[in-house]
């Protein structure tokens, strides 16, 4: 195969940006040692920007390589309904109002299991609301999942492996927990429709393996911080502020539910978070201020990895054709650490003539591996934003997610190879 020096350069970006988000970590060490470039160096260590970044040295190099219009209309034949789809869901989903409802169900919950509420509502975000993911989405799944831990778990006093052990659990079940319908998990709804997969095929396939290896996890990592989580309420939402009304939560909770419906069709979802922007400001009394800062940075990442993983259909392509079921799986679950599992199983939609058994173990594969590194998963992302600051350095590193993800991923691949 000729390699054309535009996939050249987009594979060797592509490179450096996966050695900068392994890196991202050290960026910030270097701002807190040298402060004078400390902006600069604060910078390149957001995650969330890596991506980006890149990206747009890729549209430069395009255009002095090229041709601006070449550059141009490549950028303008990517699809960018996911990244906006993340950033209007997360918004949405870690408004006030919603957490409010949310908390407020897992605490009944919690009150009726036999362990103390605080270790329940530990264990409920780790494992319901990653399963919930499959209703609401992956994303807002992933938003609600972040916020709720993060006074419990993701925060100082807590020791930094558990952290990362933790939130390795939280990638992975989250990555897993969608796969019970067939619309909420980016890499099923690539396939879904190529391969008339339906819900009702995703439950008895993929669901209840993923509520297994979801419920296993979860009780793993919460038995190792029992000592940690205190009996104290972590609380999400100040309760000096006005109490919020049914009616506000209940319109918050419309507004979600319309845009998880129509998450297929951008223009439509961003009218309704225009509408949403509105009503917030009509109603500010019982509003929290909105993650927009942290949405717009997830947004951004996943629009660079969009436009970089574009670049990469050359050589990711015959690999995944060229392999066997079960070096399928494994080739996809170790694919996926390096670019984004949706991206992956996309290109397996394009292959013709894969078998069942072959298209189960590409998917299985893809959504066992969404919790190994930031770019796994496009949930990923949004809870590197959220949880961050709960971290030495207030960065992720990447060699201690992967390390913390490595257990909960080796069961659900115990359980998708079954």
């Amino acid at each position: 195969m000729e390699i054309t020096t535009m996939q050249a350069i987009g594979a060797g970006l592509f490179a450096l940006a996966l050695l900068h988000t392994f890196a991202a970590k050290s960026f910030e060490r270097l701002a807190h040692r040298y402060p004078k470039h400390g902006g600069m160096f604060h910078l390149l260590g957001e995650v969330e920007v890596v991506f980006g970044f890149w990206a747009f040295v890729l549209i430069v190099v395009m255009a002095l390589v090229s041709g601006g219009s070449e550059a141009i209309a490549y950028a303008e034949s990517r699809h960018y309904t996911e990244p906006l789809f993340v950033f209007v869901v997360m918004v949405i989903a870690a408004s006030r109002p919603v957490l409010e409802v949310a908390r407020f169900l897992l605490m009944q919950v919690a009150r009726l299991t036999p362990v103390r509420t605080s270790l329940a509502l530990a264990w409920l975000g780790l494992a319901a609301v990653p399963l919930m993911g499959s209703l609401i989405t992956e994303p807002a799944a992933m938003t609600l999942a972040a916020l709720m831990l993060a006074p419990q778990i993701f925060r100082q006093g807590i020791p930094e492996w558990l952290k990362y052990g933790a939130l390795g659990v939280l990638f992975v079940n989250v990555s897993i927990g969608g796969t019970l319908t067939s619309y909420a998990a980016p890499p099923v709804l690539m396939v879904a429709s190529a391969w008339n997969w339906d819900t009702a095929f995703m439950v008895s396939t993929f669901g209840w393996k993923a509520c297994i290896s979801v419920l296993i996890n979860a009780t793993g990592i919460t038995f190792l911080l029992r000592s940690h989580i205190h009996e104290k309420r972590p609380s999400v939402i100040d309760t000096s502020e006005p109490q919020v009304p049914l009616l506000v939560s209940v319109i918050h909770l419309t507004f979600l539910a319309a845009v998880v419906t129509l998450a297929h069709h951008p223009v439509l979802f961003l009218g309704i978070f225009l509408l949403f922007l509105g009503y917030t400001q009509a109603y500010k009394d019982f509003q929290s201020p909105l993650i927009l800062k942290e949405g717009l940075l997830v947004g951004f990442f996943l629009a660079g990895l969009v436009v970089l993983g574009g670049m990469q259909q050359w050589w990711l392509q015959p690999i995944v054709s060229n392999l066997g079921p079960t070096a399928l799986f494994f080739g996809a679950l170790g694919l996926t650490a390096i670019t984004d599992n949706a991206a992956l199983t996309y290109l397996g939609s394009l292959i013709v003539g894969m078998s069942d058994e072959e298209k189960y173990m590409l998917v299985a594969g893809a959504v066992a591996g969404g919790g190994l590194t930031v770019i796994a998963n496009a949930p990923n992302p949004a809870g590197v934003a959220l949880l961050r600051r709960g971290f030495n350095d207030e960065a992720i590193g990447a060699v201690g997610l992967l390390l913390g993800a490595l257990p909960p991923t080796a069961v659900a691949a115990l359980f998708f190879l079954i």
